[in-house]
């Protein structure tokens, strides 16, 4: 008897074991937090390059805390502040140090305005004596310390201020700021989207002067937006919002001085005519401004030196291109005042190192590789830190290089996708490490060396739950099509059989210096194409021409005329994907999100001999309905050029609609209008082509929150398994065999 009870014992185990690891992904355990990946957030190296700070909640008290590690041991050292201790503040969700890293911003209350904005309330934590004072009792944003800690700035209302520390004074320094019409000191929409920040205003290194951009949006024209709620009711939100060929805000800068009160309007030696200014950045210098300066088609950038003493101005840089210029953070003054830059002038991603006139010390970088990201510079052993693609264009690694070029050294090991966050005198950084088969790793290293000194965090625990899954590698290899070697990766069902067929589902995004194709780990998206595989799908994801890292020609090819060589990629990468002995080319769909779904549209109705179904979620289905700074940074005009923007438009090729077409949008998408998807189906609907359509009521380009993302998941499974599932054509191939090649 007990004999006959330790073999049902050990069948049932064994039985468990073999269950588990063909567990299948469903659908609600990637949006339920099931494949969530441990991080650290709010990562901050301390002055003094031995410390590290990082926001934790603690789930017992509900409380946040800024606790502070050492960077040798990564054991915590102590909490500077925490949630539990504050009387007046039951959490915080970010924080920011003042330069002596003796006062902390503490913000709680936050509510997002668009992408990047958000308001809220913020208080000023003095870690001496432990006070804890509010910077105004109203929602406020981008609160931003003086460099001496004396003093904070922000914006309200469309206003500027400046609380002082000491006293307790508010002065307001701004007075014009008006909803939808004058903007102080914060970006309006289009600049927040497409150059990517909110504040838009910089303290000097004195702590006695504020530069500020002012926007004038008055006579951009307004979008508006119904939003449905819960009420009788709807209402509506209007904002300034310039579609492309239309007329933005007129932007100007001016330079605040506390000690007078005095503002002055910068005055450049040379006039602009519809231009844009995406950066400014004091110098090393307390009177020395720098400013880039944009034309409207982004081809020319103009470099400025400001002097705010003499009201005197100097042209340092002034770059063209045939295309276009991309803006970056990059800009670094050094003591001397001379700078790094970077440009992709020789036909690659490069740093470069300028005087502080402007002349070329000499060019850092150098090859037919891409620098991806700049650390910054270590003035006591004169070495640069970088990321590049350098060891092929799906990865990203780490190296460190002096000044004058030489010395370059690759200080990651692990192949895959690195990203460093360095102590702040370079002694130390913090490695991110993750590869399309190995989740996120947190490692402290050497910058000498790049040595491993020890493990902070792994997610060792998520391996182990997935391996309990039934899921597919992703296979990198190249395919050639029209010319070009692109990148792709493949991902087979777990139990593949190549005497088989399977539909093929394409994934893509392709938008102008885009990757979709890297060697990193798991999006919640690559759960949804694992889910997929196990039902018997192969998933591929091709990067046509137009994406980003492998250099300016390859990515600037689709100028003035999106939509065109990206879309004849995927159709070819189909056609000869279809062609492989265990595809079947009469079951191939493809999807997109925002610039994937004008990309899937384009695919279905251009390629309608190549794919059977097509899902476009939120997609431009007309450049004529998007913003003016980044359409005609790839287009120019629709003035200028009618025929780019018509010509490839999904809208215009509507009567070639011959597969099965799912369009979905939110209705509350600020970014790309619902308007888009509007336009499309009254085109479908009066061309009497059949299609199906979903619009999520008032949610935004992510649509997400709640059951949302869900839904829409399930909405899409059912649909692919409805036109590329079961329902198998079975016709007899015919055509042309194409040679098919695959470089692993």
């Amino acid at each position: 008897m007990k004999y006959l009870n330790f073999s049902l014992g050990i069948c049932l185990f064994l039985a468990t074991i073999l269950t588990a690891q063909t567990k299948q992904i469903s659908i609600e355990e990637i949006w339920n937090g099931t494949f969530r990946t441990e991080g650290m957030d709010v990562l901050h190296s301390m002055k003094n390059g031995q410390q590290y700070s990082v926001l934790n909640f603690d789930q017992a008290s509900r409380s946040t805390s800024v606790d502070i590690y050492d960077y040798k041991t990564l054991e915590k050292i102590k909490t500077l502040v925490s949630s539990a201790d504050l009387e007046d503040l039951a959490y915080f969700t970010d924080y920011k140090f003042s330069n002596d890293e003796q006062k902390v911003i503490l913000a709680t209350n936050e509510e997002s305005i668009f992408r990047r904005s958000v308001l809220g309330n913020y208080f000023v934590y003095t870690i001496n004596d432990k006070s804890l004072d509010l910077i105004s009792e109203d929602k406020i944003q981008e609160p931003t310390f003086s460099p001496d800690g004396t003093k904070v700035a922000y914006a309200k209302n469309n206003n500027l201020f400046v609380k002082d520390l000491k006293s307790g004074e508010t002065i307001q320094i701004t007075f014009d700021g008006k909803k939808n019409e004058i903007i102080n000191g914060i970006t309006d929409w289009v600049y927040e989207e497409e150059f990517a920040f909110v504040r838009a205003f910089e303290w000097n290194a004195d702590s006695n002067k504020i530069a500020f951009i002012r926007f004038d949006e008055t006579n951009v024209p307004e979008f508006s937006m119904d939003v449905y709620g819960t009420g009788l009711y709807q209402t509506q939100h209007v904002f300034k919002y310039p579609k492309a060929g239309e007329t933005n805000s007129l932007v100007s800068l001016y330079i605040y001085n506390l000690n007078n009160g005095a503002t002055n309007e910068v005055k450049l030696g040379k006039s602009y005519n519809d231009f844009y200014i995406p950066r400014i950045e004091w110098t090393n210098k307390p009177d020395v401004l720098s400013a880039h300066y944009m034309n409207r088609h982004q081809n020319e950038l103009d470099l400025w030196m400001i002097n705010a003493k003499t009201n005197t101005s100097n042209l340092v840089l002034a770059e063209k291109d045939k295309a276009y210029i991309d803006v970056t953070d990059n800009l670094t003054f050094l003591k001397d005042n001379s700078f790094i830059w970077t440009s992709e002038k020789d036909g690659f991603n490069h740093i470069y190192h300028y005087s502080e006139e402007g002349k070329l010390i000499n060019q850092v970088t150098k090859g037919n590789w891409e620098v991806t990201n700049y650390y910054g510079y270590d003035e006591n052993t004169n070495r640069i830190f970088y990321q590049s693609v350098e060891n092929g264009s799906i990865n990203r690694d780490v190296y460190s290089i002096k000044l004058n070029g030489r010395n370059k050294q690759r200080l990651t090991k692990s192949e895959g996708t690195n990203n460093a966050s360095f102590s702040a005198d370079f002694s130390y950084f913090i490695n991110t490490f993750s590869s399309a088969s190995i989740p996120p790793e947190y490692s402290l290293n050497s910058s000498a060396s790049g040595n491993l000194i020890k493990s902070i965090k792994d997610n060792d625990v998520l391996s182990q739950n997935l391996s309990n899954y039934k899921t597919s590698k992703k296979e990198f290899s190249t395919i050639r099509v029209n010319g070009n070697d692109l990148n792709m990766w493949m991902i087979k069902p777990a139990d593949f059989d190549a005497s088989k067929q399977y539909p093929l589902f394409m994934t893509q995004y392709s938008g102008p210096g885009s990757q979709s194709v890297e060697n990193s780990w798991n999006g919640a998206n690559d759960y949804w194409f694992q889910h997929l595989a196990q039902e018997g799908y192969i998933i591929v994801c091709v990067d046509g021409r137009g994406t980003g890292f492998k250099g300016a020609e390859f990515k600037k090819v689709t100028q003035n005329e999106l939509g065109k060589y990206e879309v004849e990629d995927q159709i070819q990468a189909a056609r000869q994907l279809g062609e492989l002995p265990y595809i079947d080319k009469t079951r191939i769909g493809i999807w997109g999100w925002s610039y994937g779904g004008f990309m899937s549209s384009n695919c279905l109705f251009k390629g309608n001999n190549v794919f059977k179904m097509a899902i476009a979620v939120a997609p431009v289905t007309s450049w004529r309905f998007y913003d003016t700074i980044y359409t005609e940074r790839y287009m120019t005009t629709p003035q200028e050029n009618p025929s780019g923007y018509d010509d490839n438009s999904p809208i215009n090729h509507i009567d070639k609609l011959e597969g099965d077409f799912l369009l979905v949008h939110g209705s509350a998408d600020d970014n790309v209008h619902l308007q888009n998807t509007m336009r499309l189906a009254e085109a479908l609907i009066q061309a009497n082509k059949p299609f199906d359509w979903a619009v999520y009521p008032d949610d935004n380009h992510g649509i997400y929150g709640g059951n949302t993302r869900l839904h829409l998941y399930n909405k899409m499974t059912k649909f692919i398994h409805n036109n590329l599932g079961d329902k198998r054509n079975k016709e007899e191939k015919v055509g042309v065999k194409e040679k098919v090649e695959i470089k692993g």
